[in-house]
């Protein structure tokens, strides 16, 4: 297990002292910092984005942000229009 050094302004030291016994400020400070922090698995975003398109319960939600996404312009074909320099 690592130590690790921590600066903390003297007000929030002295509330962590007061509110935190001082044999279970290690385990506060770990299940602190375990639910703040991203989970280790690097693919973790991509895979709530899967299972968020697959939700099925907000369809029409993503429905409605489809219509509002959009540049406001129809589809054309615009390849043949001259190209800027």
């Amino acid at each position: 297990m690592a130590q690790v050094l921590l600066r903390l302004p003297d007000e929030l030291a002295d509330r962590f002292r007061q509110a935190v016994p001082a044999r279970e400020r290690s385990a506060y400070v770990q299940k602190l910092l375990e639910s703040a922090l991203p989970p280790k698995d690097p693919d973790w975003l991509y895979k709530i984005a899967l299972a968020a398109n697959a939700d099925e319960e907000h369809d029409q939600d993503w429905q409605d942000w489809d219509v509002a996404t959009g540049d406001g312009l129809d589809d054309e074909d615009f390849s043949d229009w001259p190209k800027g320099e």
